[in-house]
Order: C-alpha cells, then sequence, then structure tokens
C-alpha cells in the first residue's frame, strides 16, 4: 500500500514497509533471534579485545608494536596489489605513526563494542562500530571472520530498535529517547 501524505514543499510518498522486515526489525517477538546473533558477535568482540587489552604489545609499555607489526604485512600486500590504494595511504599517513593511539583505540574498541552488544546497551551504536572495525580489517585484506560479523552487524544496526530488547536498551532507550523523537508536552 503507498501512503500519499501532504508535506511543507509538496506530497511526501510512504511505501508500507513488507510483513517479513517489520516483524524482524520492528516487533519485539523478533528479539531473541538479535539476542542469538549478538550475543554470538559480542563474544567474539570481547575475546578479542580482552587479549589485546591484557597484551604488553597493545596496550602495556610496548603499546603500538602489535599493530606495527600488523600493518607491516598489510603494507606488504599493498604492495603486491593486494590492498587499495587509498587505503594503503591513510593506513601509512595516519595508522603507522600514530600506531600507539590506534592500537589503545583498537584493543578498547573491540571490548567496549563486545560488551555492548552482549548487555544490549546502545546495540545499534555498538554494531555500527563494530561494522566499522569489521570493515577496517577487511580493507587490510585480513578475511577470517570479519565477512559474517560484518553482515551480523549490518543487521544489528537496522534492527536497533529491538535488537535490544533482552538488555538494557529495554530500559534505557525510552528514558534516553531518539534524536528525532517530538518532545510533546
Amino acid at each position: 500500500m503507498v501512503e500519499l501524505r501532504e508535506a511543507k514543499y509538496g506530497k511526501e510518498v510512504y511505501v508500507e514497509e513488507n510483513p517479513l522486515s517489520r516483524w524482524l526489525f520492528s516487533n519485539t517477538k523478533s528479539a531473541w533471534i538479535w539476542l542469538i546473533l549478538r550475543i554470538y558477535i559480542g563474544y567474539t568482540w570481547v575475546t578479542s579485545g580482552f587479549g589485546k587489552v591484557t597484551n604488553d604489545a597493545w596496550t602495556g609499555s610496548n603499546a603500538g608494536v602489535a599493530l606495527e607489526g600488523y600493518m607491516t604485512g598489510v603494507m606488504s600486500l599493498a604492495e603486491e596489489g593486494g590492498v587499495a590504494g587509498w587505503y594503503a595511504w591513510f593506513l601509512e599517513s595516519f595508522v603507522i605513526p600514530n600506531a600507539t593511539v590506534v592500537s589503545y583505540m583498537v584493543a578498547w574498541g573491540e571490548l567496549l563494542v563486545g560488551l555492548g552488544l552482549i548487555v544490549g546497551f546502545l546495540t545499534g551504536i555498538a554494531a555500527f562500530f563494530g561494522a566499522l572495525m569489521n570493515i577496517s580489517f577487511l580493507l587490510a585484506g585480513t578475511v577470517s571472520s570479519n565477512p559474517v560479523m560484518l553482515l551480523i552487524a549490518m543487521l544489528l544496526v537496522l534492527a536497533w530498535k529491538v535488537a535490544g530488547w533482552y538488555g538494557v536498551d529495554r530500559w534505557a532507550l525510552p528514558k534516553l529517547g531518539t534524536p528525532w523523537r517530538i518532545k510533546r508536552e
């Protein structure tokens, strides 16, 4: 069904959402699916992040050493054409010179994204930053579980309204509201 509404600058057209996507992304009865996916990728991020946060080469006195070693491998892939030129430039110009800071960002980012997903707090935001890290790892040539995690993260971003229903979001989102919510007095 297509619904026309009068708008300030003409007519807006609203196309009805199909029943499956409406159920998946807006119905709390689908929340159990998102809970399983959240726990899966949340656990993956927590274990990876915890391993880095407790590793001296990522966040200790030698912070940045592990990242620099990883970047050396990525840059050799770039020379062979395995990494996009613009991404290699970004790594060479920003990431490698700031390896210590980026190392902390990666380690703590993985841990915090994982915790956010597991407890279901700001699930859509946590999933977005998880997807951003997955894209970064994929651009650097690391395939591993990143494509699967990226797909799940993108779905969680779409399902942000109900993905954290079995979690803190059930209470946090109504209290925090949404940026586009019209406050009625």
